[in-house]
């Protein structure tokens, strides 16, 4: 497929260079690819376009950005290009405002996940991989050899069909579909109790499974 990455960090890099590695067309999408280029020491993994350009030759879309500025890069991507498209949101919406540990800024009545659906009508958003670190989202083997769950969270059956092919391209066995994206707001509420167990673990390297 051809998928746009919206979000420089550690996040958009590590997935970048899976999805590359598995054989995807990849597009990194900055809101200034010269000032992103100039600050970053490291190549990227994938070419960097302006974030409309990598989303409007996009099939599948993924926003790794921070959940804060989520809507607002989402926005700067172009609510044309992400229409009737996948969109994959990784975010959370951490709030580092008072020090460590963060706070959720959304929570309890509402979740990134539906800020993003609510604000793009038109976008197909699946909510998933939020609650592991980025090496664990690629290679979920590096924790109990892939024995743990992911869950996802979306309005579009197909879409979440399609997230699920995907997140088996990556390793994941063990998916949980929880319903619309409203139980968005659980996988998200999910990450201060993730903060603790990578303090009392001293790893970031660990994650849920669901026994039943």
């Amino acid at each position: 497929m051809k998928i746009g990455i919206l979000g420089t960090g550690s996040v958009g890099r590590t997935l970048s260079a899976r999805l590359a590695e598995l054989g995807h067309d990849v597009v990194i999408g900055t809101r200034d690819v010269a000032a992103t280029e100039a600050r970053e020491e490291e190549p990227f993994p994938a070419p960097l376009a302006i974030a409309a350009e990598a989303a409007a030759g996009a099939e599948l879309i993924i926003n790794a950005t921070a959940g804060q500025a989520s809507v607002a890069a989402l926005d700067g991507a172009g609510a044309a290009n992400l229409a009737g498209k996948v969109v994959i949101d990784v975010s959370n919406p951490l709030d580092f405002s008072e020090g460590f540990p963060p706070f959720l800024a959304v929570c309890n009545t509402d979740s990134v996940g539906e800020r993003v659906q609510r604000a793009f009508p038109e976008a197909r958003v699946v909510k998933t991989l939020n609650t592991v670190t980025a090496e664990v989202m690629t290679h979920p083997e590096r924790v109990a050899g892939g024995d743990h769950t992911m869950f996802l969270s979306g309005d579009d059956a197909a879409a979440k069909a399609t997230v699920t092919d995907l997140l088996r391209e990556f390793g994941w066995r063990d998916i949980v579909d929880l319903g619309d994206i409203t139980t968005a707001r659980g996988t998200e509420m999910m990450l201060p109790l993730w903060v603790r167990l990578m303090g009392a673990l001293g790893t970031t390297e660990f994650n849920y499974k669901l026994m039943r």
